[in-house]
């Protein structure tokens, strides 16, 4: 067992079966022994490898978007360019960068990191210079806000349900002779139809965390962009780990692994609407990075001498590779223009 499976056990025979939620935070954000407080879990010698890592182009079309939101807006001065969960800092930088295209835009910016994790912030700041890191979305300067989160959502703790001939129980960790293992709780409430079998997951921290965010900009102004990988009020258990680059049991190396779930984009935009801002439906990463023009800023950096921008064009937006799995979704206030790339979605009141 690892350092930190020995420290669940123990509390598992202390307290009686955790959450997944629980475990989650525990195996990603412990002090000591969780997996973002002890390494650098990015590119080729860590876990995964994420947009901004495979090529500069993603974050240059990202600030690309937000400059265009910005503009639209009036070109609002001074402004939160704020990043949650920004891992090494390469996103952050290839924005900054690229929104120097819109007069004024740099010097107008405030740039806010959310990071929980104290190795992560000595990256960041050894790439960034001076920037300010919060804890929270909730700490966000209250000014107009313009924010962009690429696989930020996927490591938020989530709750599994799954339906039995009773009904709906929660998906609870608990110890046999093995170690650690999946087991059911008491009957719950859930008013989601299903049949035997069937798993939902609820993240009712990136419903509260969209709000928040979705409530400045609709008070404020601004915009944010969310990507990730995910889908529309699915059913499934999507919980995973990935280590060195493969998937792998969640359960057998707590704290040594990356743990993510598939977004449910749904609730998000629902709670976008609930704050009174305008929530785009979500759009495939591939398809939102084309229309930005992906496809002709590849082909510029590969005439200039970059051997590797069409194939960096072909792993972002290929729906074989990164490009239709990734969504993208968006908020903005209402009577201003959509984000680049998106359109307004409009959904019933019951499921606002």
């Amino acid at each position: 067992m690892t350092a930190l499976a020995r420290i669940i056990a123990a509390r598992i025979r202390a307290t009686g079966p955790i959450t997944l939620a629980d475990y989650m935070e525990i195996c990603l954000l412990h002090p000591r022994h969780g997996y973002y407080a002890t390494r650098d879990p990015f590119g080729a010698a860590g876990d995964f490898t994420t947009a901004p890592e495979i090529h500069q182009m993603f974050g240059e079309l990202c600030g690309l978007a937000l400059a265009q939101a910005w503009m639209d807006q009036g070109s609002p001065a001074p402004f939160t360019l704020a990043e949650p969960g920004p891992g090494r800092g390469t996103l952050m930088a290839d924005m900054l960068r690229a929104i120097r295209v819109a007069p004024g835009m740099a010097d107008a910016a405030q740039v806010a990191l959310i990071e929980a994790s104290p190795h992560l912030r000595r990256m960041q700041q050894a790439r960034l210079g001076h920037v300010q890191h919060l804890d929270s979305v909730e700490e966000l300067p209250d000014s107009p806000l313009f924010l962009m989160a690429n696989e930020f959502f996927d490591a938020l703790p989530v709750r599994q349900y799954q339906h039995t001939d009773d009904g709906w129980a929660e998906r609870m960790i608990g110890l046999s002779d093995e170690g650690l293992q999946f087991g059911l709780g008491l009957p719950v409430d859930l008013p989601r139809p299903g049949k035997p079998g069937d798993v939902v997951e609820e993240c009712p921290a990136a419903v509260a965390i969209t709000e928040t965010i979705a409530r400045r900009i609709a008070a404020r102004g601004g915009a944010a962009v969310f990507v990730d990988y995910g889908g529309w009020n699915g059913y499934g258990d999507t919980f995973q780990a990935l280590r060195n680059h493969a998937p792998e049991d969640p359960l057998a190396n707590p704290g040594e692994a990356d743990l993510t779930a598939h977004v449910d984009f749904a609730p998000l935009a629902a709670a976008a609407i609930r704050a009174g801002a305008v929530a785009s439906a979500p759009v495939r990463q591939g398809d939102w990075l084309l229309s930005l023009g992906a496809a002709q800023r590849a082909e510029r950096l590969a005439a200039a001498g970059d051997g590797g921008a069409m194939a960096a064009l072909r792993r972002l937006t290929h729906p074989e590779e990164m490009g239709h799995l990734f969504k993208a979704m968006a908020i903005w206030p209402k009577g201003a223009p959509p984000v680049p790339g998106f359109a307004a979605l409009r959904l019933h009141a019951d499921h606002a």
